[in-house]
């Protein structure tokens, strides 16, 4: 299956988790529909400058993100650090995260969640 870049659907989640700001949610894969694994999010992410999501635990689920372009600031379950373009991060079994635009140019990231 094949889906073009204009085919996504997009919502605009403010202030998503506590944080700053609006996350544009581009929902590559509908994870009810067209996926077969137990994915919860399959999209991909982009925060403008000063947005963020605020921290979240994950319970029995991993999400991954995977850093396309710009520069984050991630609180990686209690430990801030800077991601940049190709780093990713892993956040499951009861740890939590948050994750900010850092910088002047928009963030951009591939989100998936697994559960298990």
């Amino acid at each position: 299956m094949i889906k073009r870049n204009n085919e996504y659907r997009v919502d605009c989640r403010h202030e998503m988790r506590g944080g700053n700001g609006e996350v544009r949610i581009e929902h590559l894969w509908d994870c009810a529909n067209e996926l077969n694994a137990n994915n919860r999010l399959f999209a991909r992410l982009t925060l403008n400058p000063g947005c963020s999501i605020g921290f979240h635990r994950h319970e029995n689920e991993e999400e991954v993100f995977v850093i396309i372009s710009g520069c984050a600031e991630a609180d990686d379950d209690g430990k801030t650090v800077i991601l940049g373009t190709g780093d990713t991060i892993l956040t499951g079994g009861g740890a939590g995260h948050s994750i900010k635009c850092h910088g002047d140019q928009p963030l951009v990231m591939l989100a998936v969640i697994s559960g298990y």
